[in-house]
């Protein structure tokens, strides 16, 4: 991704509500990548709001069983990323002032994983993720596609803190007038999306509490954890354009797949990603 001032805006675990990162706000230029969400995460356990359930991970059924044994890739730099197959894998350390150790190490594209230690805080430190630039982030209008549907295949640690999830940004990259961010939670642990849930989707059998806030944000969030899967991110962005969460026709930007990491109780913890796939048309 291009260079990216990005505004963090809150935290995770019982943290306050509103955005995914600390409290401190964090400004980080991003070459070439994605960064995690601008207004992600406003956190849910104990002491926090009850209004979102937290999916219980169930066994996946068709996980892609893949391993990543010779890394054509590593880095445990915090913006270290690699480009391969038309996406770019990232390490995407962007609370750097607050995050531990990470390492990734990607075989391809489809086929790496992350591991992470960040301490037992509630503020999201990384968002390790693989994203697809459209028209070098200049995106294009939502309505020239007839098909945007994506596969994959995530798996968290189940220990600390986290969200798995797709991250599109539309009309726009990062944090800025008028851009909005659209995310897909595809596995929750101990987390909550900013603002509030006002309506529901349903669609390939899953069924997704749909959250949003006044600047622009808007989560899916799925009520049941979905290891490896494909999703119709053409009707799901129809579908907050018609709730008006989003402006009509927006161009889309970036559409990217990762873990959000606020946590892994200060010991390391392994997030495999074995499939991504985004087909536009």
């Amino acid at each position: 991704m291009l260079t990216i001032p990005f505004l963090v805006i809150a935290g995770c675990g019982d943290g306050p509500a509103g955005g995914t990162s600390s409290p401190a706000p964090v400004s980080t230029a991003l070459p070439s990548t994605s960064s995690a969400s601008a207004s992600s995460v406003s956190q849910a356990p104990s002491s926090a709001s009850s209004r979102a359930a937290v999916p219980t991970p169930t066994p996946p059924s068709t996980t892609p069983v893949r391993s990543c044994r010779s890394p054509e890739f590593s880095t445990s730099e915090a913006d270290g990323g690699w480009s391969d197959g038309g996406y770019y894998v990232h390490n995407n350390m962007w609370n750097a002032d607050e995050a531990g150790p990470e390492t990734l190490r990607a075989c391809a594209y489809d086929n790496w994983y992350v591991e992470s230690t960040q301490p037992d805080s509630t503020s999201v430190k990384t968002y390790p993720n693989v994203h697809k630039d459209i028209n070098d982030q200049n995106g294009k209008p939502f309505n020239d596609y007839s098909v945007i549907k994506t596969t994959f295949a995530g798996r968290g640690p189940g220990v600390g803190i986290y969200d798995v999830a797709y991250d599109l940004w539309l009309n726009g990259v990062g944090d800025g007038d008028g851009v909005s961010e659209l995310m897909v939670w595809t596995e929750n642990l101990k987390q909550q999306p900013s603002g509030d849930k006002l309506a529901t989707y349903t669609a390939g059998g899953s069924t997704y509490d749909v959250w949003a806030d006044d600047d622009g944000y808007v989560a899916f969030v799925s009520r049941a954890t979905q290891y490896s899967g494909s999703l119709d991110l053409k009707a799901m962005i129809a579908f907050a354009i018609g709730k008006g969460f989003i402006p009509p026709n927006p161009t889309v930007n970036q559409i990217g797949y990762g873990i959000e990491f606020c946590s892994t109780g200060g010991g390391r913890a392994r997030f495999t990603l074995t499939d991504f796939s985004v087909t536009m048309s």
